[in-house]
């Protein structure tokens, strides 16, 4: 029991810390979150959920609530959703605020969560259409950071690449957290602890989160996207279903780009120090096609000294030392016609004469 009580109030420090060292974006988010909250326990609930989350059927035309785009994200009626989302948004300030900034990680979040938002609701409106049920339109509300949650496993993978996960034992790596909270979403559903939304939420922040990150991010260089070929979509799926995924893939990325939805990345490096000759290659990411480049230079070093070393010339000093000194000169030189071979000329060395011989 001591230790309990000796462990909540560092637990709590810890909180307050990461919270105190966060910028102002992660606060402001994380202040309004809990402010709803509180505010949700003052007014009804169906008008608070009315008034600021999602409905699909009043986000379209005539209605047109546009302004629940914006604020869905804010809101939970729940008090562990409300920690979940306080967590989850200091973890991003934690691990990805400091690789992006402050201001990428509010677009990020604000184009996340507004186009989870949109294509969950087409997702309610196709349903509504499939079984004219009326409750897919007015008595679902979608509200929360499950859509963010889900492009923040997307962008874990892709700062992280496949690093191990905690712990070590379990043997999970960075890959597996779209799958796992997709899967624990489902799951969470199925016993009625999560709204209905929230699985669909996840799925449609997973692919907002990619499109985003894939082909429309700033780089520091200029670029837009991140074309790296472990960053592929097919790169979420098992291995052995990845060749089917990319087929699948690349023929609505070639349609997309036919219909100037998305643009053809290319990418120009220098493979050369010395040579002025730039390449440019259709998704070719610079810092990954220089590793590449590197790791090829490295190789072909190694097998030029390796030849070099096979084909070395062995030098006059090795073979002076390598005949006996106690060994007289040859004295005369045999030279053997190549056309006759019965034909030779003998050359006596002591002659003086013969050094005019050529």
């Amino acid at each position: 029991m001591a230790t309990s009580a000796t462990t909540a109030p560092v637990g709590v420090q810890q909180i307050q810390a990461v919270f105190m060292k966060s910028s102002v974006v992660v606060k402001s988010i994380c202040g309004v979150i809990i402010f709803l909250y509180f505010i949700s326990f003052l007014v009804n609930n169906d008008k608070y959920l009315e008034a600021l989350a999602v409905t699909p059927g009043l986000i379209f035309p005539p209605s047109f609530r546009v302004w629940t785009l914006f604020t869905h994200p804010f809101i939970e009626v729940h008090l562990w959703l409300v920690l979940h989302d306080v967590a989850l948004v200091l973890l991003c300030g934690r691990l990805i605020e400091p690789l992006w900034s402050a201001l990428e990680m509010l677009i990020f979040f604000a184009i996340v969560t507004v186009g989870s938002a949109i294509i969950t609701s087409f997702l309610y409106l196709f349903m509504y259409l499939s079984t004219v049920n009326i409750t897919y339109l007015f008595d679902t509300h979608i509200f929360g950071l499950a859509g963010y949650a889900g492009a923040v496993t997307i962008a874990l993978k892709q700062s992280m690449g496949d690093g191990e996960l905690p712990p070590k034992v379990a043997r999970l790596r960075v890959h597996h957290l779209p799958v796992l909270l997709l899967v624990s979403s489902f799951l969470l559903r199925f016993i009625g602890i999560v709204p209905p939304t929230h699985p669909f939420m996840i799925l449609t922040g997973m692919l907002t989160g990619w499109v985003y990150l894939r082909f429309y991010q700033r780089q520091t260089d200029g670029s837009r996207g991140d074309m790296a070929d472990t960053f592929s979509f097919a790169s979420f799926f098992p291995e052995v279903i990845r060749p089917f995924v990319a087929i699948l893939a690349n023929t609505v990325h070639s349609v997309l780009v036919k219909i100037k939805v998305c643009k053809k990345q290319i990418r120009k490096y220098d493979v050369g120090a010395p040579s002025p000759i730039t390449i440019s290659l259709p998704g070719t990411d610079p810092a990954d096609a220089e590793r590449r480049r590197q790791i090829a230079l490295k190789a072909l070093n190694e097998r030029l000294s390796k030849v070099e070393e096979q084909t070395a010339w062995p030098s006059m000093d090795d073979q002076l030392s390598s005949t006996d000194p106690a060994s007289p000169a040859p004295s005369s030189v045999s030279l053997m016609s190549d056309a006759n071979p019965k034909d030779s000329v003998e050359i006596n060395l002591d002659d003086p004469r013969s050094s005019g011989i050529a």
